[in-house]
């Protein structure tokens, strides 16, 4: 089969790999009819985040058919459609039995003590083959599969994998309320969905802090206060906006690969380039909160990340609450929420394109080509490449 293939740092290919096979009686086998591209998996490519191993599979974020299941999976059969949430547990342990599956102590092979385990990341999270594949070896089946609805398209179930539930946790751990006033600091997919989190929760007020122009027009149409930190110093310009209270909560939806502001200088984005300011979007939310406020850090840290102004945050009696998503909680709830018609996550998508063009997907995501934001891939894509690209909702 085709998978997107982790070589080396900057070094991804399509490759054909062996078709993946039941290995345990709790696992299953699914052909997936849709992955994605994320911002994390950029992470790991340009060796921001360190310790992938070459020859894994890439992608966390899927939804495709059971062509397989070992014996101990009995909640479901072959043929359903389903769901992949990014993180893997074992919906055992007392972690999972407390909602914390993030943190389940079977499913890691490092140990209890290693962490999120999840599809197509580091030696420190399995590894696991990730989802950017015709097909994938799910384990833990009976929870780590999620029978969708007919109703729900594979366009809005995508969004549910991963960013959906990703944001709708950081704006619960911002503890949003009615009336609030919150930041967004990042408006990629994950940022996109924690301006739709915050409005659900009652948020009077949701600013958007990006330095791309195409992020904040989205930013934008879902009602938040757009500022450029290209043009303007976001935390100057969230005092005046506040009269100088600041906001009640603030969400860091960028993480390590965040950059300065470079004020119109030449920035030209080389390929596979990190980020040159890893702790600029922690400064900058612990810095526009008001004192007593609380600060949701969703974007990604790995181990080894020490840089936080933890002097200014303690001084602002800040709250601050952080961590890897429990995917498998809050996707049942956003299922329900798009029943209900009061989100359609399709909408965040803004294009797709077959596996087979994978690499130069990544390729105009990862330099931030105007309009790339969210990335849905096919892998049993049938359509011509220009039916299926730029999506527009």
């Amino acid at each position: 089969m085709k998978a997107v293939v982790f070589h080396g740092i900057g070094d991804i290919r399509l490759d054909d790999v062996p078709d993946p096979t039941i290995q345990s009686p709790t696992d299953a086998v699914v052909r997936l009819t849709a992955s994605a591209i994320c911002g994390t998996d950029l992470h790991f490519i340009r060796g921001s985040a360190p310790d992938m191993q070459a020859g894994t599979i890439l992608g966390h974020e899927g939804v495709g058919i059971i062509e397989a299941l070992g014996d101990d999976v009995r909640n479901l059969k072959i043929g359903d459609r389903v769901l992949i949430p990014s993180t893997i547990a074992c919906g055992n342990c007392s972690y999972c039995r407390a909602g914390y599956f993030a943190q389940c102590d079977v499913a890691n092979p490092n140990g209890k003590t290693a962490g999120t385990a999840f599809f197509g990341g580091p030696k420190t999270t399995g590894p696991f083959d990730g989802l950017q594949a015709e097909k994938a070896r799910i384990p833990f089946a009976n929870i780590g599969l999620i029978k969708l609805p007919d109703e729900i398209t594979d366009d809005q179930a995508i969004a549910m994998s991963d960013i959906f539930p990703t944001a709708w946790f950081g704006a619960e751990m911002a503890e949003i309320k009615d009336g609030d006033t919150v930041a967004v600091f990042g408006c990629g997919p994950v940022g996109l969905f924690a301006i739709v989190s915050a409005k659900l929760m009652g948020a009077a007020r949701v600013f958007a802090i990006d330095g791309l122009e195409d992020r904040l027009d989205r930013a934008r149409e879902l009602g938040a206060e757009c500022i450029n930190f290209e043009k303007e110093d976001p935390v100057e310009t969230i005092a005046r906006l506040t009269n100088d209270i600041g906001v009640d909560r603030a969400i860091d939806a960028v993480g390590i690969d965040a950059n300065h502001a470079h004020h119109g200088e030449s920035h030209e984005h080389a390929l596979w380039q990190p980020g040159d300011e890893p702790a600029q979007a922690l400064q900058w939310a612990v810095e526009a909160l008001a004192k007593a406020g609380t600060l949701s850090i969703i974007g990604v840290y790995p181990a080894g990340f020490d840089n936080f102004p933890i002097g200014t945050a303690m001084n602002k009696n800040l709250r601050m609450n952080m961590g890897n998503c429990h995917h498998r909680k809050y996707i049942p709830k956003l299922i329900e929420m798009t029943l209900a018609g009061r989100v359609d996550p399709s909408k965040i998508l803004t294009q797709v394109e077959p596996l087979t063009d994978a690499i130069s997907a990544f390729e105009s995501f990862d330099t931030h080509e105007s309009g790339w934001i969210k990335v849905k891939l096919e892998p049993t894509v049938t359509a011509s490449k220009e039916q299926q690209k730029n999506v527009k909702h």
